[in-house]
């Protein structure tokens, strides 16, 4: 994607890799393999938010602090003029591909287009999860952890009558959860269970007592899919506990985040305040404009902002994480706002055994480089309801590990 900004390497244009630097150049001086200079760095992890260089060696965040001299990198990236964040962190994809109908790829729909960590949310259960780690979380370049479905089968279904993951009970047993957990603590950090009556017909309650039984055994956290339910909202929160996370927080279906009046409802108030988490997962049928406005109009932001990126909504309406993050830009939110809750707050969610969601030196060399265009942009809910923005975010280049992705078309 060409741009004004240039390298100082040959003049390429924004995020290109040109030749290394020479040591004769550098005066036998190299310090880094790579350094972002010049950028608006949003790290909300650090309250910054200002010019800065981005200097990084081995795959780390080595340096960040203004004027690091051109000469002891091997590769500068001329920022000017663009956002600089950490990698940027995704709460809720779908990137199992190739098994089920909602699995995309992770590399060119995430890592390309910034973000450089994804959570699965349940599309592999305990008999589906080892062919998704062989094939897709060791291999992906993108850092893919795992929310195992608490039913064993996982997604491996649409919303079709009579196929619901959880409509059949057999297929939910929490020990087998906790043992394919405690087989891959590094990759599985909590787990998922879906609430739609489509999913579950009666069964939503008992697949809640059985994901809360799976939690507290293998000490994890819950993440549960809410929005038409066969039963009320509140008898998930009130098995909720502090560190589990509520999705889909502002979806338009029954039993949702409102009552009837509009309102917060006093248990979801309730739930907050023990210590629940509020993530947005915009999906296809899961995000209105109606209802996050008037949830921000309360005071209830979501703690964090995810896309709910699958098969179904990739091409519209949600398309990726740069896009969603400009729907909440429109609602109001400044642009620090939703940086940290795509950043800093997504990383404290989740043990990720890896220092992420940061540019403090000695973290891991993940950094997104986004612009923020100015015009006439309409944006979609889920709803299919449109609103018209004058700003947007657009991914330019994402840094993995200190290397180097650009956009797919």
């Amino acid at each position: 994607m060409t741009v004004g900004s240039s390298l100082l390497a040959g003049s390429a244009p924004l995020g290109a890799d040109p030749a290394p630097y020479s040591s004769q150049r550098n005066n036998g001086v190299i310090l880094y393999d790579l350094l972002i200079k010049g950028g608006r760095v949003i790290d909300p992890s650090q309250q910054i938010d200002g010019t800065r260089d981005v200097a990084i060696h081995s795959g780390k965040i080595a340096r960040l602090e203004t004027n690091i001299p051109v000469g002891h990198a091997r590769r500068v990236i001329r920022a000017e003029g663009h956002i600089v964040t950490p990698g940027l962190i995704d709460l809720h994809t779908h990137v199992f591909p190739f098994v089920g109908p909602y699995g995309i790829e992770a590399d060119p729909h995430c890592l390309r287009k910034g973000v450089t960590t994804v959570i699965d949310a349940g599309t592999s259960g305990a008999f589906t999860f080892p062919a998704f780690r062989r094939y897709n979380i060791e291999r992906d370049a993108t850092r893919i952890r795992a929310l195992l479905h608490v039913v064993s089968i996982g997604m491996v279904a649409g919303s079709t009558p009579n196929m619901g993951e959880l409509e059949d009970l057999r297929y939910c047993v929490p020990q087998l959860a906790v043992q394919r957990a405690q087989e891959n603590k590094d990759v599985i950090v909590g787990f998922k269970i879906r609430f739609s009556r489509q999913y579950t017909g009666p069964n939503d309650v008992e697949g809640m007592k059985r994901a809360r039984e799976a939690a507290d055994e293998a000490h994890l956290p819950l993440m549960i899919h809410i929005g038409g339910s066969y039963s009320p909202l509140k008898d998930f929160l009130s098995l909720m506990k502090k560190g589990d996370i509520v999705t889909h927080s502002f979806n338009s279906h029954p039993h949702g985040l409102l009552d009837d009046a509009g309102k917060i409802r006093e248990e979801v108030l309730d739930a907050r305040r023990r210590g629940v988490l509020f993530d947005v997962g915009h999906g296809a049928g899961s995000f209105s404009w109606q209802v996050a406005q008037k949830c921000i109009e309360q005071g209830f932001l979501p703690d964090t902002i995810s896309t709910d990126l699958y098969t179904a909504n990739v091409n519209g309406p949600v398309y990726d994480m740069p896009t969603t993050m400009s729907k909440f830009l429109l609602l109001g939110l400044s642009l620090p706002e939703v940086v940290r809750r795509t950043t800093e707050n997504a990383a404290r969610v989740f043990n990720f055994g890896a220092e992420i969601g940061t540019l403090k030196p000695g973290a891991e060399g993940d950094v997104s480089i986004l612009r923020l265009q100015e015009g006439n942009f309409t944006f979609t809910d889920s709803d299919g309801k449109s609103r018209a923005g004058t700003h947007k975010l657009e991914p330019v280049v994402t840094v993995r590990g200190g290397k180097l992705f650009y956009p797919t078309a």
